[in-house]
């Protein structure tokens, strides 16, 4: 499984610019407010999801974006979802739970997860999300986020969670 510093290496093999704030450990949305006040753009929140049928999901949102799960799995083509387990999201995205971050496809190199952007999330320029660690936020631009999804192959399905509709 690749490391941040791994993930850092292939950021800047990507031109990709990137810049990290390291912090105490924030675990869900809600905490490290004052942290993410210094920290311009997009602030996620990030759910490992899986479907009745084993399909894996990744969800990633603004972090005030309500997400209904009862609702959501007609709109993206999928089974009733349910939380990934903890082990699962260790073998796929190489993270542990409270560490969920888009940065995490760069270890699902067998493409078992499908990814769910939210389309304010889409928006914001730059998106901040956790480096495989819960202890730093990394931002990028959004087209520096296009370009690590476009790089390791992977097709964002875009939602407006408000209108919930694919976009």
């Amino acid at each position: 499984m690749k490391t941040r510093a791994d993930l850092f290496a292939f950021l800047d093999a990507q031109g990709i610019a990137h810049s990290t704030l390291d912090h105490p450990a924030v675990f869900r949305v809600g905490e490290g407010d004052e942290i993410k006040a210094g920290l311009p753009g997009g602030h996620t929140k990030n759910l490992f999801l899986k479907d009745a049928k084993g399909q894996l999901w990744l969800i990633s949102a603004l972090g005030e974006t309500r997400i209904d799960l009862k609702r959501l799995h007609p709109v993206i083509g999928s089974a009733r979802l349910s939380f990934g387990s903890p082990e699962l999201m260790q073998e796929t995205l190489g993270v542990t739970p409270g560490s969920v971050t888009a940065f995490g496809l760069i270890n699902d190199s067998d493409r078992r997860v499908r990814f769910v952007l939210d389309a304010g999330l889409a928006d914001s320029d730059p998106v901040n999300f956790h480096p495989l660690i819960n202890t730093a936020t990394t931002a990028v631009s959004q087209a520096g986020f296009r370009r690590f999804l476009a790089a390791v192959g992977i097709e964002p399905l875009i939602v407006d969670f408000e209108a919930m509709a694919v976009v």
